[in-house]
């Protein structure tokens, strides 16, 4: 394993899960969040977008989390190996929740600076299914 897709849905792990592939396997890993929301979650430009994702995987190996499947399709062609993620809805839903305690006063690690963590109804109804963060609108 060289080039590590981890997908799911929201409160699924992929984060996590990617972090631990990246101890394990020694893999630069890339949360697609990171790279995605700016300061204030402001979205980049389309272009710049897929310029962002095409920089990423024609790297020699990696490790990338996050759904996003407007850029799926360039993704899949260059990994090895995907892990999907498919937990539970409540439990999905749960971890959310602590997710949003534990980080409310501060960013998450794995996302943007400047990007402070809110529990919407949008984020909640999303919980447990893949599709959840599409970026090309």
């Amino acid at each position: 394993m060289r080039k590590v897709l981890v997908i799911g849905s929201c409160g699924s792990g992929k984060s996590t899960v990617a972090a631990q592939l990246g101890e394990l396997l020694n893999l630069e890993v890339n949360h697609l969040d990171k790279f995605y929301w700016r300061a204030g979650w402001a979205k980049p430009e389309p272009d710049e977008w897929i310029e962002i994702v095409k920089d990423l995987i024609e790297r020699d190996a990696w490790i990338i989390d996050g759904n996003y499947s407007g850029t799926l399709d360039l993704r899949l062609p260059k990994c090895d190996t995907v892990v999907f993620l498919d937990l539970p809805r409540g439990l999905c839903l749960w971890r959310i929740v602590k997710r949003f305690l534990v980080y409310r006063d501060r960013t998450r690690p794995d996302i943007a600076e400047g990007c402070l963590k809110k529990l919407t109804s949008s984020l909640l109804v999303g919980c447990g299914t893949t599709n959840v963060a599409p970026d090309r609108r």
